[in-house]
């Protein structure tokens, strides 16, 4: 099959079983494509259709998300997880709006500089919004890539995703590069799964190479795997008076980076010191059901605990501190396993658990 008749195959089918009604479909500008593509980044596209149309109802431009309080794009992204990501988007948004008037630069490697977006989320933008020719390798399409070329080895290496690169390349058209970057990322999304490929429905099953062998699972190979360490944490809820909660504000580099936490403990005696710490007295507390959250490079068992104090004299002062009100919970960025435990936190105290 030559490039031609590849694009023409998948454009084919794209205009007749390709997705058109998502959210991002419409409207297609730029911003809206950008923001998309960094959601997609590692989440299903089921998740990420609870976040768009309310990413973009409070930040509808480039410029409201510039101009919006880091807070307020965490609040939005809480849950979607890889923070990085959105600390990263604000970032870009001040560039494009300092840098190019608020314009998306028509340049691949112009958008590929901005922070947070590599090569393939570029050539989305730039082909999708733009309709220049320039080739994407998300993880959809590098499955259909590695099984149509029965391309052998991890995609993270080097070598295998240069490989895979040089196809990409090659199958891209010089029109209706829109559609066909679309319909490439449906193909992976919807026909060429992971597991149990629905090749019989697919446009290039005649001359996949991978299909031909009768190995499509086999492609792409998997990424080596090692055993994840485990790490172990206390969470102290601390509860004052009025039922509200003490958190702090992670650093903005490293895990959670700029979210709103609860404090990490090595131990239950370190409770009393933090309770001390912020001029409060420790009344009694009690043990909440344990949860564990997975990271991509580690697992963490979080033993929560709900801690009831009063005030001594005067409450946090802290900037980087607050209490948290669950009745009026403020629009501030959370941990996926911190927002978990407030909720646990409020069920045990409205069924009056609290000791």
């Amino acid at each position: 099959m030559t490039p031609e008749q590849f694009s023409d195959a998948v454009l084919t089918w794209f205009d007749r079983h390709g997705r058109h009604d998502l959210p991002w479909q419409q409207d297609i500008n730029p911003y809206r494509v950008w923001v998309s593509e960094i959601m997609l980044q590692q989440t299903q596209v089921s998740t990420v259709l609870n976040y768009f149309d309310r990413f973009m109802a409070a930040l509808p431009t480039v410029r409201h998300l510039a101009e919006a309080t880091e807070d307020e794009v965490l609040h939005l992204w809480t849950g979607l997880g890889y923070y990085t990501r959105a600390r990263n988007l604000q970032k870009a948004a001040k560039i494009v709006v300092t840098d190019y008037d608020g314009e998306f630069p028509q340049d691949p490697d112009l958008l590929e500089s901005l922070p947070g977006i590599g090569r393939s989320t570029a050539g989305a933008i730039a082909s999708i919004s733009m309709g220049l020719r320039a080739p994407i390798l998300d993880g959809n399409v590098k499955r259909v890539l590695a099984r149509y070329t029965a391309q052998a080895g991890y995609p993270g290496e080097p070598k295998v995703a240069n490989a895979l690169w040089a196809a990409a390349e090659r199958y891209t058209p010089q029109v209706r590069v829109n559609h066909y970057t679309q319909a490439m990322m449906d193909l992976g999304a919807t026909l060429c799964t992971r597991s149990r490929p629905s090749c019989l429905l697919c446009p290039l099953r005649a001359d996949c190479r991978a299909h031909l062998l009768g190995e499509e699972t086999r492609y792409p190979a998997p990424k080596p795997r090692k055993a994840l360490p485990q790490r172990q944490t206390l969470m102290p809820l601390l509860v004052n008076e009025a039922g509200d909660i003490l958190l702090y504000r992670r650093p903005s580099v490293g895990l959670w980076g700029g979210l709103w936490s609860l404090p990490e403990l090595d131990s239950f005696a370190d409770i009393e010191h933090l309770v001390a710490q912020h001029d409060l007295r420790l009344l009694d507390s009690q043990a909440l059901a344990g949860i564990t959250h997975t990271f991509s490079h580690f697992q963490l068992s979080i033993a929560p605990w709900l801690v009831r104090v009063s005030s001594q004299g005067s409450h946090v002062a802290e900037a980087d501190w607050l209490w948290y009100n669950l009745a009026t919970p403020p629009r501030l960025g959370l941990a996926a396993p911190v927002k978990t435990l407030l909720e646990r936190a409020a069920d045990a105290m409205h069924a009056g658990d609290t000791p």
